[in-house]
């Protein structure tokens, strides 16, 4: 592993880096997904993966001390050495043409896309935006833009900023319970260690969160979720998100989404109210 650095010179020299991957689309980590989202679990050999669940597949294996203190892999590999404890999923981005399929064995081409170093009221952010071409043998499936921020620990007593009122008008609510097991079961199924998500000591201690925080990812999945609900047998072309504050397990939260001229927008709204994640999707 590199030295940790916030040299911006090192950080760029990490743009154009690349690896690739391949994995089973079992079924077997699609029915546990079903049943941790309370589903009977019937995906079988041949049908579609419901969209964004490609990331229980492609995890991240390094052996335990090769993680950081936040059950991270430490960074300086694929990903630059950026000398900043505390990372999130800030968003993403997607572009679909085919769904992938139980039974396929897919592909994952990796790049980094870009790395930005800025400084804010809060100290020095680093983003890194990470470009995904995913196929299954010859034929092409969705890029996936992945954006990632890196961040200083809290200030101790330091009072959070407060997210922006979430907007009215929705025509489709969904409540959800983030309950602890449910985090631990998607955690679990990702092969994500991250602490943040299950050691609640850690989760307040160091990084300063009034519980464990509900996964970016798995809130981006239910908004998706609940389009389709809504708009059955529907094909959605593109898709994006924004984390705008994290959803902790110790309330419910609601998604929420509306038609509008350009589509489909969908948010995340918090126990009090205010904006947790945004999203946008076409269909087709």
């Amino acid at each position: 592993m590199e030295d940790r650095t916030l040299d911006r010179t090192v950080l760029e020299s990490w743009i154009g880096r690349q690896e690739e991957t391949a994995d089973l689309i079992d079924p077997r980590t699609a029915r546990q997904m079903q049943a941790a989202l309370d589903r009977c679990p019937t995906l079988e050999p041949g049908a579609a993966l419901p969209p964004l669940w490609h990331w229980l597949y492609f995890p991240t294996v390094v052996a335990q001390k090769d993680l950081g203190r936040d059950g991270h892999p430490k960074l300086g590999g694929f990903l630059p050495p950026v000398d900043l404890p505390r990372r999130m999923w800030a968003g993403g981005r997607f572009g679909f043409k085919r769904p992938l399929r139980i039974g396929e064995t897919a592909q994952r081409r990796s790049r980094i896309q870009d790395v930005q170093l800025k400084y804010g009221r809060s100290g020095p952010l680093c983003f890194v935006t990470v470009r995904h071409e995913i196929s299954a043998g010859d034929r092409f499936c969705f890029w996936e833009e992945h954006d990632i921020v890196y961040r200083e620990d809290p200030v101790p007593g330091a009072a959070p900023a407060v997210p922006p009122e979430a907007p009215a008008g929705s025509d489709w609510q969904r409540r959800v319970e983030p309950s602890p097991i449910l985090l631990f079961r998607y955690s679990a199924l990702t092969f994500n260690g991250h602490r943040i998500h299950y050691d609640r000591q850690y989760a307040a201690e160091v990084e300063g969160y009034p519980g464990l925080v509900f996964h970016g990812p798995l809130t981006a999945t239910l908004l998706f979720d609940l389009l389709l609900e809504q708009n059955p047998g529907c094909w959605v072309s593109s898709y994006q998100f924004r984390a705008v504050s994290p959803l902790f397990d110790t309330a419910a939260f609601t998604l929420m989404g509306k038609r509008v001229d350009s589509g489909i927008e969908l948010w995340a709204v918090n126990p009090e109210g205010r904006l947790a994640m945004t999203a946008q999707a076409e269909m087709l």
